[in-house]
């Protein structure tokens, strides 16, 4: 099964609880999620966290808006935070269509950026490691951007704009304001000494304007198609407001 068609199919098995069947005229969001899969040299595992997909895929579903999926290296990546006492995390996890579609992303490197509307980078620990230097993360994301459209990421996420240069060689987030996982948090979930950079920190050494709020608060900083959140409470916000983007830019089309 192709990722857009599983997609679709989320969108289909969404409509019976009221929500919307994804107009095939609209552009997916391309969700992208990480490849990597242990905590520096801890040997703890990480991944993608579950609840940044989930929340923000079910903001989309409930708005008839297609996602497909990519990753760093494709086919299935490592999970991590997969909590079912959480209702929408064990709704999609107890989706064979939501499984078989992660089960099957697309490799990063191959994506089409023409093909997007926005592009998403969930979060995970995972997203440190892999997201900053991959020259397809850099290409993709300078193209969603500089073609008009919306860059969205939250949480650990925000590692993809890390090193993402606009063609006049200036970084995307220098001087935009931007939100994600802050060194006060890495410092209370006791990884500050293992994540290979501090990811507020590094941002602002590239120029971006950091507004962090207190450790586990939703945090959504929306600067003009530049959307950021800071943690995991932040998912299902930052989705609403790609949603929101996309609406009004739909609206004036």
């Amino acid at each position: 099964m192709t990722s857009l068609l599983a997609a679709a199919m989320f969108g289909l098995a969404a409509s019976a609880s009221g929500t919307q069947t994804p107009d095939p005229a609209v552009k997916p969001v391309l969700m992208v999620l990480t490849s990597h899969g242990t905590k520096g040299d801890t040997g703890q595992p990480t991944g993608f966290y579950l609840g940044e997909v989930t929340h923000p895929l079910a903001v989309f579903d409930a708005a008839g808006i297609p996602v497909e999926f990519a990753s760093i290296q494709g086919g299935e990546p490592p999970v991590d935070g997969v909590e079912l006492d959480d209702a929408t995390n064990a709704r999609y996890w107890n989706d064979t269509r939501f499984r078989d579609a992660i089960r099957h992303t697309a490799r990063l490197a191959d994506v089409d950026a023409k093909k997007y509307a926005a592009i998403f980078f969930a979060g995970g620990h995972g997203a440190v490691w892999d997201f900053p230097d991959s020259p397809a993360v850099q290409r993709v994301t300078r193209e969603i951007y500089e073609s008009g459209r919306i860059v969205a990421a939250v949480c650990h996420g925000p590692a993809a704009l890390v090193n993402v240069t606009l063609s006049d060689g200036s970084y995307l987030v220098a001087g935009k304001r931007v939100s994600a996982f802050t060194d006060d948090e890495e410092r209370a979930v006791k990884l500050d000494g293992v994540v290979p950079f501090l990811l507020a920190s590094t941002l602002a050494q590239r120029g971006a304007l950091h507004q962090p709020a207190p450790n586990w608060t939703a945090k959504v900083v929306v600067d003009g198609r530049l959307i950021t959140g800071q943690n995991p409470q932040s998912a299902t916000g930052v989705a609403e407001a790609v949603r929101d983007q996309l609406r009004s830019n739909a609206s004036t089309d």
